[in-house]
């Protein structure tokens, strides 16, 4: 398992596998990302080597354990313990061994969001507001959730949410949204866009330019999609 680990790299560490842990992982590797799940509970064990999926046994906590499961290489970090105050510890230790890594966490307090964010957590996700919020919008507005959820959920469907970065050199960097040939050609909506800075632009103007370091929200097809991010990856 440790040799299998330390030839990853740009991966994601998942820690903790109880209900939300498990989902993420699996939803993860749906989309052929590859995953470490550090689990301290060793009953765990079945469901991991049925899942098939690359994991340690021991303290999130533990920097060695983190270490171990190439925290040093990862992309991103999902805290997912058992305890808010578990996660913050988690958080911190994230950040000071991979400075640049992008870490989510749960929240079950809301009183621990903001301790979360100043630990460092760059998302923090509460599963009990998301509950309440979309079982609201379910009755609400339930022609909109169902098309989300088809967006989201279903492989099977022809188009897909997805973010894309645009990259140093590439090929449609500074150019116009019209001008790209993006809709025309590819059949790609774009959403909005994000700066550098985190602002979110919606529903851009047609001669809104791509910028380096900006991250495209775009839906259509999966082939539409892969077409684009070869174009903005340079």
């Amino acid at each position: 398992m440790d040799n299998q680990i330390k030839k990853l790299d740009g991966h994601y560490i998942v820690c903790g596998y109880g209900r939300i842990g498990r989902l993420v992982t699996q939803y993860l590797v749906q989309k052929y990302i590859n995953v470490v799940v550090i689990e301290k509970n060793s009953k765990h064990e079945a469901h991991l080597d049925g899942d098939g999926v690359l994991y340690l046994i021991g303290e999130a906590v533990d920097e060695n354990v983190l270490i171990r499961a190439g925290i040093k290489r990862a992309s991103g970090i999902i805290a997912a313990l058992g305890t808010d105050d578990e996660n913050i510890l988690l958080v911190q230790f994230a950040r000071q061994l991979n400075p640049d890594i992008f870490v989510v966490a749960r929240a079950s307090r809301e009183s621990s969001k903001k301790i979360l964010e100043k630990a460092g957590a760059h998302k923090v996700i509460s599963p009990y507001d998301i509950g309440a919020r979309r079982m609201a919008h379910a009755i609400l507005r339930p022609t909109v959730i169902k098309f989300l959820e088809t967006a989201f959920n279903d492989e099977s469907t022809e188009f897909q949410f997805e973010e894309i970065r645009v990259r140093q050199g590439a090929t449609l960097a500074n150019v116009s949204l019209v001008d790209s040939g993006i809709r025309q050609k590819m059949n790609l909506i774009v959403i909005a866009i994000q700066d550098k800075k985190g602002e979110m632009l919606f529903n851009p103007k047609a001669d809104t330019k791509f910028v380096i370091g900006d991250t495209i929200v775009v839906m259509g097809s999966a082939k539409s999609i892969k077409q684009l991010e070869s174009l903005m990856r340079g």
